[in-house]
């Protein structure tokens, strides 16, 4: 990918960062500290099909959003809210009276919570909220609150923006979870929480060491053959997965926060390699590290004094 610096025109459109495609892919720009962003807009726009790391939420106010994922087509009218995954081909069509929020949001600080598994499923679908009112209303309340939250940027907005989506999990998972969360292969008495919370905390504490399964395992007193089936059931990930994500989500932290060099970050990450850490970013990131840090590292080699948002403050 070409490194550059956003046009004029891009800065105007999107004062809060701005598009970066690469095919069908798109890069997600925030501002510092935030992974959320929220697009208003009362003129009708059309994106073509693409994708990207966010989670994306349509919350109408005034016309019809159409939306092209999955070959389906939701008609998204005010009132209702659709709920689009990650990693998602989709293309969007307003209407010319359209008026709209568009929230877009990583999801790693809401998949990171233990009981976040029994909704994996669920949350790998379209959420289409739209025969619903009591629902619908409840979500859009809480949707609003992030919007508000976002704009008000408080100190501590982009985690009080997260608190209110967690709540909104948390209703659809109440409403959801006992249809979409997969057929346990292990009695649930059988998995203890602390145990398990001690396997994680020991993970966090040495991911940058050459841990294996079997030493995990050891530490809690487990079979390794015994502690992989449970880990994952407690998890919703098998232990490599854990411990490449942590450790993946550590390097992407230190390509945009610190001037270190990549082999410099994969050796403080935990990777045995170099070439393991290229081919695991590209797999999680659909990019290079390099092109990670050029993409996001743009954001914070900006004019520090340039607003972020008309009537709005940096956090």
């Amino acid at each position: 990918m070409e490194d550059r610096q956003p046009s004029a025109g891009e800065k105007r459109r999107f004062p809060d960062g701005f598009r970066i495609l690469q095919g069908k892919q798109e890069y997600i720009t925030y501002v510092e500290h935030a992974s959320i962003r929220i697009w208003p807009s009362d003129v009708a726009s059309h994106y073509d099909a693409h994708m990207h790391s966010a989670i994306e939420i349509i919350l109408p106010h005034r016309g019809t959003s159409v939306y092209y994922l999955q070959d389906e087509i939701y008609q998204v009218k005010p009132g209702e809210i659709l709920i689009i995954p990650s990693g998602v081909v989709h293309s969007l069509t307003e209407s010319q009276d359209t008026q709209r929020y568009l929230l877009l949001f990583e999801p790693n600080p809401l998949t990171a919570l233990r009981d976040m598994s029994q909704i994996s499923e669920m949350m790998k679908r379209p959420i289409y909220l739209h025969d619903r009112p009591e629902l619908q209303a409840q979500v859009s309340e809480l949707l609003m609150q992030v919007v508000n939250c976002y704009f008000k940027c408080l100190p501590m907005w982009n985690t009080q923006c997260y608190s209110y989506l967690l709540q909104m999990y948390a209703l659809l998972g109440q409403q959801y979870a006992d249809a979409a969360a997969p057929q346990r292969t292990l009695p649930q008495w059988r998995i203890d929480p602390e145990i398990m919370n001690s396997a994680i905390t020991f993970i966090n504490e040495h991911y940058m060491d050459d841990i294996s399964l079997e030493d995990v395992a050891a530490f809690v007193g487990f079979s390794k053959f015994y502690f992989s089936r449970t880990f994952k059931q407690f998890s919703g990930l098998s232990f490599s997965e854990f411990l490449s994500k942590k450790r993946l989500n550590v390097a992407s932290d230190l390509l945009v926060r610190t001037p270190k060099t990549i082999r410099e970050i994969a050796e403080e990450a935990g990777f045995g390699s170099i070439a393991t850490f290229n081919r695991l970013f590209r797999e999680e990131k659909n990019c290079t590290p390099t092109q990670f840090r050029s993409i996001y590292g743009l954001l914070f080699s900006a004019d520090p004094d340039s607003p972020l948002l008309p009537g709005r403050q940096k956090g």
